[in-house]
């Protein structure tokens, strides 16, 4: 059983970084936060620039290595919030603010399950926790800045609130602009070359067009046109040109270059993808720690959302307390139960394997 004081201080913890303005690229805070709070418990830490890990007391480089990881970077504030973000106020059984959910509780659930093992000795893996920034934005200064400086992985837990059920997988991402080119005229004559009716074609494609192949667990490769721009604003001119914005969700049955190659062969307009490097990520369902998720009677599923998992180029699971459906809501907040429930998933999840 592990000791009731690591989820008092997973408590107090979260609302010391709610209280700790931490929007992505401005994680300063929350890295002094966190950093502290390490120094505090005796454990040695690293830092690169916004990025904070540490690895357990007995560290053996001939053992392979589990990543505890999960970000401390969040959104602004939602406009409709009633209550200030930044209170990390407790009442009653909720813990308010932004970034309580969506992912702190994880982050300090990983953090009281990493100081759980942290000075055991004779594990049959190291473990690492990573707390890291930018994850809400994709950032290239966040997890992808220091995996170079961690270890070869045998396995990531990757936090972020799943209800503590087990997302086996997870769509990549790819966000393609697009531009179709006309000939600018006069709109009362039968002049020029209409981009916006030239766009309507390709916009029609994306929304009709069906991937063959389709996930066991992710589903289908899934298209959405979800904004639409032309550089013309007056009322009486034919648009030159016309672009709008796709944002693309895949599954493991392709990889993005294939679905790339595949958008260009059928539409007529300009294509680029912004980048490719937010892969479909997971892990095989006879996996042992899959497997002893499953006989705790955690459902495994396929997660829709893009988290770091997606840069993390190692088997992986996406777990944590907390509720998806909260993250980025106005008044935000996390059950301390469920902080709880997360610590004693996570420990419960490691000593199986160990």
């Amino acid at each position: 059983m592990w000791n009731e004081q690591l989820y008092t201080d997973a408590v107090k913890l979260l609302q010391q970084l709610v209280r700790t303005p931490s929007i992505s690229r401005e994680e300063q805070g929350t890295a002094g936060v966190l950093g502290a709070f390490l120094q505090d418990c005796g454990i040695p830490f690293q830092q690169h620039l916004n990025n904070v890990w540490a690895k357990n007391k007995y560290f053996d480089a001939s053992k392979p290595t589990i990543l505890f990881n999960s970000h401390h970077d969040t959104v602004k504030p939602n406009p409709q919030y009633t209550r200030d973000p930044f209170d990390g106020a407790l009442e009653g059984d909720r813990l308010f603010g932004l970034g309580s959910n969506d992912a702190g509780g994880c982050l300090v659930s990983l953090l009281a399950a990493f100081r759980h093992f942290y000075d055991q000795q004779h594990l049959k893996y190291n473990i690492i926790i990573a707390a890291t920034a930018e994850e809400e934005i994709s950032g290239i200064n966040g997890i992808e800045s220091i995996l170079d400086q961690l270890p070869p992985l045998e396995l990531a837990m990757v936090g972020e609130p799943t209800l503590t059920q087990l997302a086996v997988a997870e769509k990549g991402l790819m966000v393609l602009d697009c531009t179709s080119y006309g000939r600018a005229g006069h709109a009362a004559r039968e002049e020029g070359e209409n981009a916006l009716y030239k766009a309507l074609t390709d916009i029609t494609w994306f929304k009709d067009y069906r991937f063959e192949k389709v996930s066991p667990v992710l589903g289908p490769v899934k298209m959405s046109v979800t904004v639409i721009n032309t550089s013309n604003k007056a009322h009486n001119v034919v648009p030159a040109d016309c672009s709008f914005v796709v944002d693309v969700r895949v599954t493991e049955m392709y990889t993005l270059e294939q679905v790339l190659d595949t958008v260009k062969a059928h539409v007529q307009c300009e294509v680029k993808a912004r980048s490719i490097r937010m892969r479909p990520s997971g892990i095989p369902l006879n996996h042992p720690l899959v497997q002893a998720g499953v006989a705790m009677g955690k459902q495994c599923y396929g997660s829709p959302t893009t988290s770091d998992q997606a840069l993390i180029p190692y088997p992986s699971i996406k777990i944590g307390p907390g509720d998806s459906a909260r993250s980025h809501t106005a008044d935000e907040f996390i059950y301390v139960q469920e902080i709880r429930e997360g610590i004693d998933t996570y420990i419960r999840l490691v000593t199986a394997i160990l």
